[in-house]
């Protein structure tokens, strides 16, 4: 898949990108330096953003810079943000930071249903506050892109925690384009559809033997899943000062999976009570592994 940019698209612009060590925040934070911008990533992990900080740099030739930050903390990120403006304003944030796993709702602990909603809605609003109030202070424009899903439109059995959340978010992005539209700042969202990375995968796949439609090319009308080149060009578009005049917006990524009603985990209701034993135990396992990279 080809990009439509040039090389030095971004390349007055420094953005930060949260849960950017890896998944798709890795992804596009390697699009937005291969643009030209400075790019600042975080996440929890030490060792994570090292290394993606090193890759991304090494790939690229851009200047990239890593933050170990927990986005569930408004101090932490207030001081990261303190931190990186000192370097220099940011013109981007992208709220990319997130948590899901399948299960069903009536077996989720107030800890499981607040890890997602702390990381998902409490995180990127921490950041586009301590973001946006700096820029209104100092009379600069930016731009704040959160990455969603399409259950924003119709909710989805078994990720409530996370269609919660995410509902969440696309409301901020309505709300504050028409609060801070007048200081010049946009807020806008990408809704992708199955774009597979190997973290968040094995949380909503976690045993082989099934699969929701929600995660199955088979349900997209294009017959395919997403490439992150695609999905690259629109974060750089919506980051880019080629689209001002656009804020407000939530929009689909999927091949129009959304459209077709297939979009959601609400088939996962036939699985049984052995099969969701086994995915619980395939996602703890999948937790433990990431924990052991750091």
């Amino acid at each position: 898949m080809a990009t439509i940019f040039r090389d030095d698209a971004l390349s007055e612009k420094s953005v930060l990108v949260t849960g950017g060590g890896g998944g798709l925040g890795r992804e596009i934070a390697f699009g937005l330096a291969a643009k030209g911008a400075t790019v600042h990533i975080c996440g929890r992990r030490p060792g994570v953003i090292e290394n993606a900080v090193k890759e991304i740099a090494a790939e690229t030739g851009a200047d990239v810079h890593g933050h170990v930050c927990d986005v569930r903390d408004a101090d932490a990120v207030d001081d990261m943000v303190a931190r990186i403006w000192e370097m220099g304003p940011l013109t981007g944030l992208l709220n990319n930071a997130a948590a899901n796993f399948i299960a069903p709702t009536h077996g989720l602990s107030a800890r499981g249903f607040r890890a997602i909603t702390s990381t998902v809605m409490d995180g990127s609003f921490h950041a586009t506050l301590s973001v946006g109030k700096r820029w209104i202070e100092q009379g600069l424009p930016g731009s704040i892109v959160s990455n969603l899903v399409t259950w924003v439109w119709t909710g989805s059995a078994f990720v409530v925690p996370s269609a919660m959340a995410k509902t969440a978010l696309h409301a901020m992005t309505m709300s504050l384009a028409v609060e801070w539209g007048p200081y010049g700042i946009r807020l806008n969202a990408t809704a992708p559809g199955p774009f597979p990375t190997p973290g968040a995968w094995e949380k909503l796949n976690p045993i082989p033997d099934t699969q929701s439609s929600a995660t199955s090319a088979e349900t997209v009308p294009m017959r395919r899943f997403g490439d992150i080149e695609e999905l690259r060009n629109l974060i750089v578009f919506l980051m880019s000062d080629a689209c001002n005049y656009i804020t407000g917006q939530t929009i689909a990524i999927d091949g129009g999976q959304h459209l077709a009603g297939p979009s959601t985990f609400a088939d996962l209701s036939s699985l049984t009570s052995e099969q969701w034993v086994a995915a619980r135990d395939a996602i703890k396992a999948s937790t433990a592994k990431a924990k052991s990279s750091q």
